[in-house]
């Protein structure tokens, strides 16, 4: 089992910055590819950004693609989501996941969730 707590999220006017870490424990990250999903209100699940399990690769989606940045730090066993020029349409709440297997970035069927961090981005 593993469990996720996440943190860093709230709320932030439109062009600013946050941070979301999540912390891993009772198995090593490291044994996972990590991703943030986030869900806005109303609206299905979306994939934001994964990373392998060494750290060596990551994909973020199209909408947030130069703007966030997904990284890791397996001695942590931490994973980060970097939340620059943020805009209204970025809040929602953010979780993120862990499975063994890299890239799947659509159906979320995830080993492991977090509870989620709120988000929100005012105008």
């Amino acid at each position: 089992q593993v469990q996720l707590v996440e943190s860093g999220g709230g709320l932030v006017q439109a062009g600013g910055s946050l941070r979301l870490s999540c912390v891993a424990s009772g198995r090593a990250l490291s044994g996972y590819a990590m991703y943030w999903i986030r869900q806005a209100p109303g609206k299905e699940r979306q994939f934001v950004a994964t990373v392998s399990r060494s750290g060596g690769s990551t994909y973020h989606a199209d909408s947030v693609k130069g703007r966030f940045t997904i990284s890791r730090d397996n001695a942590k066993n931490t994973v980060y989501l970097q939340m620059n020029s943020l805009k209204p349409d970025d809040t929602a709440v953010y979780y993120c996941a862990a499975d063994p297997r890299y890239g799947v970035v659509s159906g979320g069927s995830y080993d492991y969730w977090g509870q989620g961090t709120q988000v929100t981005v005012s105008s």
